[in-house]
């Protein structure tokens, strides 16, 4: 199963907590970005403490704190680069402002989102602060990751000014956090489709509808904003909507309802399907559903022969 993100898409609120555009720049083949230069003589600096994210029934949590300084003559305004821990890790910026995908390394990405609060003036500093989301089975051990940082970029600028690295630590179920091993996220999606044949019932108008469950499982914690289905029906078989929605859907695919999954989630969720007046009685053909993952980079699946659930439909 490939992982897809066209360029320009925009991404949702889920995907990193606030509104989000992805950059133009960034699709499904971006090249990998390193660690920016830093450099210690521009008139905007940055400081930062570690990242700690802490276990919940939903991954780990934790809130990354950053203070920016101009200690140049006159007030400026700036924006701020950041490498994310772990990818879609919903970096969520406070104060809240737009911000933009700039490239990815590994499945990590980077991401520029704007101060929030205007100008900076001579001789003064602000905080910040940026949430993290890490969607990976909290364990009884801590884990380490190293490599992140954030930056600040000056005004028209394209790179950071400067930049602080940090270590992020993923504190145990037992509230450890020393001794840590090397937190290493899948790179490989695991994602499987399950579903039984269908038939569709003829409504007072004699046109059809059937109902039918889907079961969707996602077995590990490859990054993903959210699963999508294509569905391959036989002619004049649709699908009208699924339930419960909560996002757009059309003839021939829909959004997996609930957003991200965690590992080892299943969901189920009805598929109403609909053929119209006229469609004879008996076996219509077989159907097939598809998944595809929102994420801005493109991952294979570690099992491809069970992302693809096919089955029969029959007109009653």
């Amino acid at each position: 199963m490939s992982i897809t993100l066209s360029t320009g898409r925009r991404v949702s609120a889920a995907a990193l907590g606030l509104a989000v555009v992805a950059a133009a720049a960034v699709a499904s083949a971006a090249p990998a970005v390193a660690a920016p230069h830093t450099s210690g003589t521009g008139t905007l600096s940055i400081a930062a403490q570690r990242l700690i994210l802490e276990p919940t029934d939903q991954g780990y949590v934790g809130t990354l704190n950053a203070t920016v300084t101009n200690n140049g003559p006159t007030a400026s305004y700036y924006s701020l680069s950041f490498l994310e821990p772990a990818g879609a890790a919903e970096g969520h910026v406070f104060p809240e402002d737009a911000c933009v995908w700039q490239g990815v390394v590994g499945v990590r990405t980077l991401v520029n989102c704007g101060s929030g609060s205007g100008e900076l003036a001579s001789g003064a500093s602000r905080a910040h602060s940026v949430r993290f989301h890490v969607g990976t089975t909290p364990r009884d051990y801590p884990m380490v990751v190293d490599g992140s940082w954030i930056g600040v970029v000056p005004n028209g600028d394209q790179e950071p000014v400067q930049s602080a690295p940090f270590t992020t630590l993923f504190r145990s179920t037992k509230g450890k956090i020393t001794k840590p091993r090397p937190y290493v996220q899948a790179t490989q999606t695991d994602v499987s489709l399950s579903a039984n044949q269908v038939r569709l019932d003829r409504l007072p108008d004699g046109s059809l509808q059937g109902r039918m469950p889907l079961t969707v499982r996602y077995g590990n914690d490859a990054p993903s904003f959210g699963l999508n289905v294509i569905a391959d029906l036989p002619a004049g078989v649709v699908v009208d909507h699924i339930e419960p929605q909560d996002m757009p859907s059309s003839w021939d695919w829909f959004t997996v309802p609930g957003g991200r999954f965690v590992p080892g989630e299943a969901r189920t969720f009805d598929v109403i399907l609909t053929a119209p007046a006229g469609t004879p009685t008996g076996e219509l053909g077989t159907g097939s559903y598809t998944p595809t993952s929102d994420y801005v980079v493109s991952l294979t699946d570690v099992d491809p022969a069970d992302d693809t659930t096919s089955f029969t439909i029959t007109a009653g």
